[in-house]
This record gives structure tokens, sequence and C-alpha cells, in this order.
């Protein structure tokens, strides 16, 4: 729970995040958050014919995370949605939940992108996905996204899952934007959610994220995808590839072993998760407390409890974002 007011997080009874006026605080006020909103239909596991509607995606669950974890933080959603009725009604969830909805974009033709969740006995989920004709595929199409919408932030975080849906010129452009807005003293946070579906193939995906990689301030990979897309022999292969890339700041998200900072401290230390429902946002949710902590001018360790414990409450829930009345 967070008590109102104080921003302080609890979780089974402990305090795992605190916000107060404190020596070296970071001066960042505002986060713009890029990528696709989604309808997300969670299957019920005891009953086939009954599901819940919900609206999510990878970069969407971070902004709203983070925004509910730092009240007094400017989040904006960046991403394209169509003139139906649902995304209506996702921009509306998106307003509910304080998220500046400026850069929203809407497509007269396209639709959102939307994906079912099925999720087995010990919480691990599967996903299909319909996005063949979502509107956040052409979101660097006018009208869509311009390079000038990055200057108002002090931090911009996206995913590989929001460079993977675009064409090959919006990809580009997009990351021509990123090396503008970093010249200009702004900073970039990645994650490199891969998704071998959404890539025409391997070796594109490997170049997109290497270059990601090397456009990136706060790094935010996971164990996991980064094996999976370059095949690095263990881990230390992997986190001296990173470090090549110049990557110093951000963690390694190694799922029950815990996440391991870049810059080379120790890892945080964690007991087994238990009472996992559903490890849909896990990885999103984490994000969020991470940065927000951060962002506040927290140390590693506790920028890095802050993560832990808020993605230790998600994934005790069904479905990428707790209820409003949970968080």
């Amino acid at each position: 729970m967070t008590l109102a007011g104080t921003g302080i997080i609890v979780v089974s009874g402990q305090i795992i995040w605190w916000r107060e006026n404190r020596p070296g605080r970071h001066d960042m006020t505002s986060v713009l958050c890029i990528g696709e909103a989604m309808v997300e239909i969670a299957l019920a596991p005891d009953r086939p014919d009954t599901a819940g509607l919900g609206f999510a995606g990878d970069t969407l669950n971070t902004a709203i995370y983070l925004k509910r974890t730092a009240p007094g933080l400017r989040v904006a959603y960046g991403t394209k949605l169509g003139r139906d009725g649902l995304s209506d009604r996702m921009i509306a969830m998106i307003e509910a939940e304080g998220l500046d909805t400026a850069l929203i974009r809407r497509s007269e033709t396209r639709v959102p992108g939307l994906y079912a969740i099925n999720t087995d006995g010990n919480g691990e989920r599967s996903f299909t996905y319909w996005r063949e004709n979502s509107a956040a595929r052409r979101l660097m199409e006018p009208p869509g996204l311009e390079e000038s919408d990055l200057s108002g932030f002090d931090l911009v975080y996206l995913s590989a899952i929001s460079l993977a849906i675009l064409p090959p010129a919006g990809r580009a452009r997009l990351m021509g934007w990123l090396r503008h807005y970093r010249d200009a003293g702004g900073r970039v946070a990645f994650d490199s959610n891969y998704r071998p579906a959404l890539w025409s193939d391997q070796g594109t995906a490997q170049e997109t994220v290497t270059d990601a990689w090397r456009l990136t301030d706060i790094g935010l990979p996971s164990l996991e995808d980064e094996l999976a897309l370059f095949g690095d022999p263990d881990e230390a292969a992997l986190l001296e590839r990173l470090r090549r890339y110049g990557l110093g700041e951000g963690v390694l998200k190694r799922g029950a072993r815990g996440p391991l900072p870049l810059n080379g401290s120790p890892p945080l230390a964690i007991k087994p998760a238990t009472g996992v429902v559903d490890s849909t946002a896990a990885g999103d949710s984490f994000n969020a407390g991470y940065l927000a902590a951060k962002l506040d001018g927290m140390d590693e360790t506790e920028s890095m409890q802050a993560g832990h414990g808020l993605a230790l409450r998600v994934i005790g829930h069904r479905g990428a974002i707790l209820p409003r009345e949970e968080r």
C-alpha cells in the first residue's frame, strides 16, 4: 500500500521506499514514456468462457506505476490510438491515472492492438497478440510525434518493443531524435524487452538494440531477454558487452535471483517470491519503482528495493495493472 501524502510504500509490513527532501536529490521532474498501449484480455484459468478486459502495454505499465509511486513527477505517455470506443476508454483510463496525454495521437483508420493473457498454475503467462492494425505502428507518421515533443522532458523511457513495432524508417527517425535529445542534455532509460515475433529477423533486432544501448543512460535489461537476443555464453559475458556500450547505470533484472547493478555494486539480496498469481508486468513495475527512487536521489540498493517491492505486489495480482484502490 502507499500511505497517502507521504510517498511511503509498505510491503508485508516493511517500508521499502520513501520520499523526502534529501541532499543529492535529482532535479528531474518530467518523464516521457513512449510505446504501444494495448487492449488486454485476461483469460480466467478456471473458467474458459470468462475473461477480464483492461488496458496495458510494457511502457504504459511502467508509466502508470511510475506516476503512482511518484505522484509529484510529471509523467507523459506518447503513443497513437484510434478514434474508436476502446481508444476513448483507454485514454480516459490513462488520464484517470494522472498521466499527461497531450502526446497521444489519434489515427482515423487504425485501432489499438490487442492481446490475451493465459496464465498457468505457477503464475507464468503466455500471450496471443492481434496488433497488425495497431495505430501505434504509425506513431512516427503524421499526425504523430515530433522531435520537439521530446525536448520538454528530463528523461525519455522506451523499450525494444517501442522500436520493434515501428517500420524501419520510423525506427530510424526515433533513434535520430534520441541522439539529438541526449546531445541537448536529455537522458534516456531503456528496457530491451525482446519479442522475436515483432522483428523481421534476429540480426535486425540485435543491431537496433545495440544502437539503443549506446544511446542509453539508465539501462534496465533482463537476463532472459539479453541471452535470447545476443546468445552470450554467460552472465559475465553479457555484463561485459553492456559495459562496452558505455552502460554504467541501471540494473540487470535476473528474476528470482534478484537485480544486479550495472556499476559493479553487490546484487540485492532477496527472498524467494511467494503467492505468485501472474508474472505479467513484473519487469515493467520493477522499472517504475527503480526509476522513481533513482530520480528522487536514492542510492542503488534503495532503488532496487523500491523496484523489487513494487514488482512483488504486482505479481500477486492477475493482469498488468493493480486496481487503483490497491495501489
